[in-house]
């Protein structure tokens, strides 16, 4: 991957820091979140995809594979990306297990959001 930069957030010394890692690659953007996705990263995420936007890629994937938790602020980042966004910038969220995937079902949010189970998945999806 090219292009690669790391925004960090703010670490508290209880818990690891959580980050957003911009990287381009030929299908486009892909930003990937470690950490919990919480009020404290939330800022940060949002920012980046305002960088990565400003970039004007075809596809935008927020890669959730490395984040531990997802608060609600992280999920409304989300909505807001993709209602931000919609109709410019194809975006994907890449979701698996238990601790993002379920927050998101309750929510409903799989009816709004394009989730895939793998990054590979998000960038090929046509």
């Amino acid at each position: 991957m090219t292009g690669r930069g790391s925004v960090d957030g703010e670490p508290s010394e209880d818990e690891p820091a959580g980050s957003v890692a911009l990287d381009q690659v030929p299908e486009g953007i892909v930003l990937a979140v470690s950490g919990a996705l919480d009020l404290a990263l939330a800022p940060t995420v949002r920012r980046t995809v305002e960088r990565a936007a400003r970039l004007r890629p075809a596809l935008l994937v927020l890669d959730l594979t490395a984040v531990t938790f997802l608060a609600s602020s992280g999920m409304a980042e989300l909505v807001r990306t993709h209602r931000q966004l919609e109709g410019e910038i194809l975006v994907r969220v890449v979701a698996t297990g238990r601790l993002v995937l379920r927050p998101l079902e309750l929510t409903r949010l799989t009816d709004e959001l394009a989730i895939h189970a793998t990054l590979a998945d998000a960038l090929a999806a046509g």
